[in-house]
């Protein structure tokens, strides 16, 4: 099933580089000084979209990455390094509530 996964992913980023490169071209069109008011204006309106569901795509992506980076930090090594282990056993102990026994 991973490769279902991987086939998604693929076809997510093969499909955002092809928005991104259709987005390149209307801004190339736009540019042009030998095209219609209006043909520059749908161009330029089809542009505003495109740039703003890529927007959206790559804050989608940057929280992805922000949960996979925070998740990676959780994760506790084998052993404790030697500075941990020291700071573990010069730590106090609190006690907030007796204990009853």
């Amino acid at each position: 099933m991973a490769k279902t996964g991987s086939r998604a992913t693929d076809s997510t980023v093969k499909n955002f580089e092809e928005r991104l490169e259709r987005l390149e071209t209307l801004g190339e069109r736009i540019r042009r000084t030998d095209i219609p008011l209006d043909e520059a204006l749908k161009a330029f309106e089809e542009g505003i979209k495109l740039a703003r569901t890529l927007e959206k795509d790559l804050e989608k992506i940057d929280s992805r990455i922000e949960i996979l980076m925070n998740s990676a930090d959780d994760i506790p090594s084998e052993e404790p390094s030697a500075e941990e282990s020291l700071v573990a056993k010069s730590s106090p102990v609190l006690e907030l509530f007796e204990a009853e026994g």
